[in-house]
């Protein structure tokens, strides 16, 4: 009989829940003030204090200004969020726009020309969204100079340069260690406390350092090459901006203080874009005005595919935003293509619930409603607030951030090799690549192409010859990449499924050389040379969101759907003895995850939990974070370390958590930029402590290294 869960909720979290509950803000802001001049206090006779820091890399990818700050290259960033969605080749729901400037007439009759395009975007059309109150008039003058110029509309072929990637150029050697370098203090002229505020060096090769200060305002950079860099605090939020460039830094010498002023006397910050910029998903969705249940119905429905923030930086009327629920809400996530309806029944096994691939027309409705009153073009705003700066032991770390040489790759997973790099794949572009973490410099390579399929990788394994495969969840190949040539052999994995549908993308890899996925109610075992099947096993679902293989090989282990699963499984290879539970009408939705070193596999819960399946109660055990707004926010992957503790990234919030099962604690890390948009840890245990890598869903590879 499968056993119920269990919820642990940390004490903290009981308050955190009645301070969110009990706040109830207007609206979030989209004014053009801009935030005032930071504090002039250069800490070098070259040192120059900037107005804004156009480093915020969250400020420039709200602004559509990862490439460029104006013209063609801007369009093209603006028609990746805005326009690819439905106008991509393999959608077919919106025309293709690569050759609109050859034509005479658009569709409409209307002739084509810049004034005649930007009207359309301005007014939308009966399946097409008004783009009127939610981009400015130089937005839409960018993006017709994007559309109307050769380069339009490559999708996912030719990834566009990232300006802020410069290792290759800039050859400058990354730190390691974790201490013993320049040192500093914080001081807040306000008299509020100092501590856990981000202190940040970037290196001439672009990768970024940052470290948190302690109660008393105190602060210690690794070790690092000396020369000059830029100091800044990443994430200013309460704070008047502060930058300083050419900093000279050699060895343990003492900076200048840092002193901050605040932007408000109040907790309330001001309503700008450049404050608005630095808060995470979670802080934006705490913020908004809302009842339990539609804010719930948000989390549920817009939690995998993007972050919050490109909701929340909208402002589309009524029909507008109902139009852009129908095409999120009502098609496949992993198609594209395929529109689905109401409801179906999974099962197999024990456990069998009925479950949404669609939101009902009911629920589509309340999520519209609620959209357009807190981020319809007349939504007022009020003063923003923001969660706790991290205190004690969440100080005790030092995060890394390297740039990558393209951008708008919608990075998915990271894994690393026995020589130290970093291996990553991108979920809508031909693209992969190897970081060497030493340097920061990347070589990328090319997946072919599949006839009819969009390009994009999901998993990423290394086998034991350091050999690194990746799947192609819309083509259903797998892909053996030789480094040392980087010539690919793409395998199709045999596959009941039509093409582009919902198909292969999360997998394991034994020592043995064979893999693993799940699939049509069943577990499979593949060859990877032939992509036969050669041998199967009946799941309690459809299919495993992610399949996991124990450390020693002996165990499978499987969790629920991408989307409202309940189930969780695992499976003896040698005796094939299973353990299986669900949690009833409570949907865990365990996701992505590894197995501890007790041999129970553990997910991060789409319902805001790390969820484990407890192999000798046989009984899923969820652990609920002390991070608000929880249960309002989420995760895509848990993933235990060789201690016994299990790592994993707020997908809608800034912070990494840390959690020992057996005593309880959780440390909650705070990173530089306002996300954690992990959907795959991986931990490197060779390091004392270990070192954990994830890479961003919004361009970048992160390294966090706990000083104990």
């Amino acid at each position: 009989m499968p056993q119920p869960s269990k919820i642990n909720f940390p004490r903290a979290i009981l308050t955190i829940l009645a301070i969110a509950i009990s706040v109830s803000l207007a609206g979030l802001g989209a004014g053009l003030v801009r935030a005032q001049n930071a504090p002039s206090q250069p800490s070098a006779a070259s040192a120059k204090v900037m107005h804004t820091d156009d480093l915020q890399r969250s400020y420039r990818l709200d602004h559509y200004k990862l490439l460029a700050d104006s013209g063609a290259s801007r369009g093209e960033n603006i028609y990746f969020f805005k326009c690819w969605m439905c106008h991509n080749k393999y959608a077919k729901t919106g025309p293709a726009l690569k050759s609109l400037y050859k034509h005479d007439t658009m569709m409409s009759g209307d002739p084509v020309n810049d004034e005649s395009v930007i009207a359309k975007i301005k007014e939308g059309g009966p399946g097409m969204p008004s783009f009127k109150t939610t981009l400015s008039e130089t937005d839409m003058k960018d993006l017709a100079t994007y559309i109307r110029e050769g380069k339009c509309c490559v999708e996912g072929e030719d990834p566009p340069a990232n300006p802020l990637y410069t290792a290759e150029t800039n050859k400058w050697p990354v730190q390691s260690g974790l201490r013993g370098g320049a040192t500093g203090t914080v001081r807040v002229t306000s008299g509020d406390s100092p501590e856990g505020i981000g202190v940040q060096l970037v290196a001439p090769n672009g990768v970024r350092t940052t470290v948190y200060t302690n109660d008393a305002g105190h602060f210690e950079f690794p070790k690092m090459q000396a020369g000059n860099y830029i100091l800044r605090i990443p994430t200013p939020r309460e704070f008047q901006p502060y930058r300083v460039d050419n900093v000279h830094i050699d060895g343990a010498a003492k900076l200048d203080d840092i002193v901050l002023e605040r932007v408000s006397a109040s907790d309330g910050l001001p309503s700008t874009p450049e404050i608005e910029s630095q808060l995470s998903g979670a802080e934006l969705l705490w913020n908004v005005p809302g009842t339990g249940q539609e804010k719930s119905l948000f989390q549920k429905n817009c939690s995998a595919c993007h972050s919050w923030q490109q909701v929340f930086r909208n402002r589309y009327d009524e029909r507008s935003w109902a139009l852009i629920v129908d095409r999120m809400t009502h098609y496949s996530g992993t198609s594209l293509v395929i529109r689905i309806k109401g409801t179906t029944t999974t099962g197999g096994g024990n456990g069998s619930v009925s479950r949404q691939d669609g939101t009902t027309d009911e629920e589509a409705n309340i999520l519209t409603k609620w959209l357009a009153r807190v981020r319809g073009p007349e939504a007022k705003d009020e003063p923003l607030r923001f969660f706790p700066r991290p205190r004690g032991e969440a100080t005790k770390v030092v995060v890394t951030e390297y740039q990558l040489p393209q951008e708008l790759l919608a990075l998915h997973d990271a894994q690393g090799d026995s020589k130290g790099n970093i291996w990553w794949s991108s979920h809508k572009t031909d693209v992969v690549g190897q970081l060497d973490p030493k340097t920061g410099i990347v070589k990328e390579y090319s997946i072919p192409l599949t006839p009819g399929a969009m390009p994009g990788t999901h998993a990423v394994r290394l086998d034991k010859h350091d050999i690194p495969w990746f799947s192609e969840n819309w083509g259903h190949n797998l892909n053996r990449l030789d480094p040392q040539t980087g010539k690919v052999i793409q395998v199709k994995i045999e596959d009941t499924v039509p093409l582009n549908a919902p198909g292969f993308g999360n997998f394991s890899m034994t020592d043995d050389g064979f893999v693993w996925d799940s699939r049509d109610y069943n577990l499979r075992k593949i060859d990877p040379e032939t992509g036969k099947v050669v041998q199967r096993w009946p799941l309690q679902v459809g299919f495993s969101y992610d399949n996991l293989i124990s450390r020693d090989g002996k165990y499978y282990g499987g969790g629920g759907l991408p989307a409202w699963g309940n189930t969780a499984e695992r499976m003896d290879l040698k005796t094939g003895e299973w353990i299986k539970s669900n949690t009833g009408t409570h949907m865990a939705t365990a996701k992505r995850g590894g197995f501890d070193i007790y041999n129970n596999p553990w997910f991060g819960g789409g319902d805001g939990a790390l969820v484990e399946l407890n192999s000798k109660t046989g009984r899923i055990d969820e652990f609920y974070p002390p991070t608000p707004p929880s249960p309002l926010t989420d995760f895509y992957e848990a993933m235990p370390d060789d201690n016994g503790e299990v790592w994993a990234g707020v997908l809608h919030g800034r912070q990494m958590v840390r959690l020992d099962p057996k005593s309880g604690r959780w440390i909650v890390y705070e990173l530089p930029e306002p996300f954690a948009y992990d959907r795959r840890t991986y931990i490197d245990a060779s390091t004392k402590p270990v070192t954990v890598w994830y890479v961003d869903y919004n361009g970048y590879l992160v390294r966090v290294q706990p000083l104990d």
